[in-house]
């Protein structure tokens, strides 16, 4: 269906222009307020603007022209930080061959991985999310030629033609992980813990253990299904080494990749060298601003470093020790657009993970009834055999496919602007030690 007319209203903010249709209308009938329904989206990391934002790019592909798609209101993070452009946007041609690729692998062994996009999919587990909700990510990320992650909630079949471009997670509960779910990968991702929720593990309610869902996980349905914390079996660099050592032996692909995810606790920077030395390959720092509605306030607001911080303590630790070209540094836990990506990069990550923008796409209003089974109404974190049809996998995942779009484009012209040609180049620019050119206070600001 064309879209109406009045979509492409701007607001309040039109009345600058000569044709601000309020003071036009000869009839004095046309009053502009906000939407009654807008007023109570979101929170102050995803605002209003911001969902809408996204629904808009994830339609068109687009940037949006009259909402706030760059920041939130949160007053600090990703919000507070502003890059120092060099020159002004422009379509000319010569970002034509600005490169956005980033490698997953930079180790001498296991499999050489590039990815087209500086980002792939957080694991959202079968359970937590609907099989429908995880076929159109999967879908999406073959598209873009990057990976989504399974969580930790097993390998449901269905996900199996995309195996190429799936990441199997293996958590503390180990739900679904057996050798063939093992044997799929190209890359598996061991959570020793989450950024939303550190220190608690993970968890999925009574109403979402369907039969379909216990089946996959190996449990029982209509019960509560629970994530120890930690690992039982690792407690130090050694234990983790046996841990990354047995996953390598019992895949039948001897050059899978092995990701270690971890919170962000005051220490990280010596977890990221206790999993150097363990050898992964990609190391993931998850901060305290991503989770659905499922992770606990109490938990995401008082316990894990915010990412901002996290990402430049790693990134300069493992500079100073010598290695930080031999392994990976994705971050992830609340990047939201591709304005965070580029932040991220620039603090020192290689590259992000990908969670809640994904579902946004699709529709999440934010409504944080991600842990009930039918508390979801747009078929998105349900397991109802009913709303998960809200959500059709091609419908899904050329939105989320639309979304990437958008966010490739902004993310070739922020490094257009910055006077880069391409992406690894990015990373760290944002410290002050490394870019003198921008008056030793790196490319980043505060403000």
């Amino acid at each position: 269906m064309d879209r109406a007319n009045s979509s492409n209203c701007i607001g309040p903010k039109c009345k600058e222009n000569s044709f601000y249709c309020v003071s036009l209308c000869p009839y004095n009938a046309i009053h502009i307020e906000p939407n009654s329904d807008y007023m109570v989206l979101g929170d102050p990391i995803w605002t209003p603007d911001l969902l809408l934002a996204t629904w808009y790019q994830a339609e068109t592909g687009e940037s949006p022209l009259s909402i706030e798609y760059q920041i939130g209101d949160s007053g600090g993070g990703f919000d507070k930080l502003k890059f120092k452009f060099r020159k002004e946007s422009s379509d000319g041609k010569e970002k034509e061959n600005i490169r956005t690729s980033i490698e997953l692998n930079k180790r001498s062994y296991g499999a050489r991985i590039e990815i087209s996009v500086p980002w792939y999919g957080a694991g959202m587990s079968f359970g937590s999310i609907s099989l429908n909700m995880m076929l159109a990510r999967a879908k999406a990320s073959q598209a873009w030629n990057t990976f989504v992650s399974t969580g930790e909630g097993g390998y449901p079949e269905e996900l199996v033609p995309y195996k190429d471009h799936i990441i199997t997670q293996l958590a503390t509960g180990q739900f679904g992980v057996t050798e063939q779910t093992i044997g799929y990968a190209r890359i598996v991702e061991i959570k020793y813990a989450q950024g939303a929720k550190p220190g608690l593990g993970g968890h999925l309610l009574a109403d979402k253990v369907t039969p379909d869902v216990a089946i996959i996980r190996e449990s029982v349905p209509w019960n509560s299904l629970f994530s120890p914390f930690p690992f039982h079996s690792v407690y130090s660099v050694e234990d983790h080494k046996k841990h990354v050592d047995w996953i390598r032996a019992m895949s039948p692909n001897p050059d899978v990749l092995i990701s270690a995810k971890v919170s962000s606790p005051t220490d990280v920077e010596m977890v990221a060298v206790g999993c150097y030395h363990a050898g992964v390959n990609i190391f993931n720092v998850d901060g305290s601003y991503g989770g659905t509605g499922a992770a606990p306030d109490i938990a995401k607001k008082n316990i894990a470093m915010p990412i901002e911080y996290a990402i430049q303590k790693v990134h300069r630790f493992l500079v100073d020790e010598g290695i930080r070209d031999e392994i990976t540094f994705m971050a992830s836990g609340g990047i939201r657009n591709a304005y965070d990506i580029a932040k991220a990069i620039a603090l020192g990550a290689d590259g992000v993970i990908i969670g809640t923008a994904d579902l946004v796409a699709c529709g999440c209003t934010r409504c944080g009834n991600c842990e009930a089974g039918r508390g979801c109404p747009h078929g998105i974190a349900t397991t109802d055999h009913e709303l998960v049809e809200l959500i059709q996998p091609d419908w899904g995942a050329q939105r989320i496919s639309n979304l990437y779009y958008s966010w490739h484009n902004q993310l070739v012209d922020i490094l257009w602007r910055l006077g880069f040609d391409d992406i690894r180049d990015l990373r760290g620019a944002g410290l002050s030690q490394k870019y003198e050119e921008y008056g030793g206070k790196g490319l980043l600001q505060s403000g």
